[in-house]
């Protein structure tokens, strides 16, 4: 049994063969799907993500979610605009201090319905030791819907 790790690291997953066999039929690469060290994965993979800068305009409570988690609505500038998404961040992060944070988000993945809710990009970040999510972001201010070097 193999374990899928997302790009933002909010959602982990336990799949079996068959299910791998699936998403690498979709072309989603067998290195997004794998167990134990780092693999490598080819620089077209890369490419493919657009992961790009954008500001949080909006945080609401999901009290909906299984888990804690807001519903933020990030401004990825005009050539994405505005997305929904919908991050398990509430341990390290109040809404007010989210609201005007610029955060990096992946903006080409599919749409994913969490519970009433339609998640449409995902906000990346860290685990801590604890199990908290610190938030990807930039170092410095950049135009929202930079992308990613």
């Amino acid at each position: 049994m193999g374990k899928c790790w997302s790009v933002g690291a909010f959602h982990r997953y336990t799949v079996d063969a068959r299910w791998q066999r699936r998403w690498i039929s979709r072309g989603i690469s067998a290195a997004w799907i794998s167990e134990g060290s780092v693999q490598q994965i080819a620089w077209d993979d890369f490419q493919r993500l657009e992961l790009r800068v954008g500001t949080v305009v909006e945080v609401r409570d999901f009290p909906e979610a299984r888990k804690p988690a807001y519903q933020l609505v990030v401004d990825f500038g005009p050539a994405v605009g505005r997305k929904n998404s919908s991050a398990q961040i509430t341990d390290y992060y109040d809404r007010e201090g989210l609201l005007g944070r610029q955060v990096l988000g992946l903006v080409n993945v599919a749409p994913k319905r969490v519970g009433p809710f339609l998640s449409e990009c995902l906000i990346t970040g860290f685990y801590r030791q604890d199990g908290t999510v610190v938030l990807a972001v930039p170092d410095g201010p950049v135009p929202n819907g930079a992308r990613l070097a």
